[in-house]
């Protein structure tokens, strides 16, 4: 199974394709679509989908994972992070692949075991999971959480313990 997982924003979307064939999660690609903040709002989130479309093409996930909203400084800010996420996930839904969603504190708790981890912890604990030699930004470590974080929940989990 390969799961593109999407962490989703409208000035930077992450993305991470994962795989696992034997309860061990590897690492497939990785990548961010990024933006200056002066380009408005309706080419950013062409670019997003144009960006995600070709993740799905060039790679042929099985599944996509995204990330739930579920904070923001204020409402305008849930707005468009709200359509970031929903341009993200068209590219899939247009092709009827399956798509799941999961909270921070989900994909925090698959990937690290504790629900308030921080961002430097996901990023090592990717790391270590992926036995990654290349650095991570943090958008990319928590694209490739969500993933394994997908990859946990329709496989049943894979231990944790010992990596690393």
């Amino acid at each position: 199974m390969k799961v593109l997982g999407i962490d989703p924003g409208s000035h930077v979307t992450g993305y991470g394709i994962v795989t696992s064939d034997d309860q061990t999660p590897h690492y497939v690609a990785h990548g961010l679509i990024k933006f200056r903040k002066n380009v408005p709002l309706n080419e950013r989130l062409g670019k997003v989908f144009d960006g995600i479309t070709e993740v799905i093409e060039t790679h042929a996930p099985d599944v996509l994972a995204i990330e739930k909203v579920f904070f923001a400084k204020n409402p305008r800010s849930a707005l468009i992070l709200g359509h970031a996420r929903g341009v993200a996930m068209l590219p899939g839904i247009l092709r009827q692949m399956e798509i799941h969603e999961y909270s921070p504190l989900e994909i925090k708790q698959a990937v690290v075991g504790y629900g308030q981890a921080t961002k430097r912890q996901v990023l090592e604990m990717v790391t270590r999971l992926l036995s990654l030699r290349d650095s991570l930004t943090f958008d990319g470590a928590d694209a490739l959480a969500v993933g394994i974080c997908c990859l946990q929940h329709l496989q049943g989990g894979f231990y944790r313990r010992g990596v690393g």
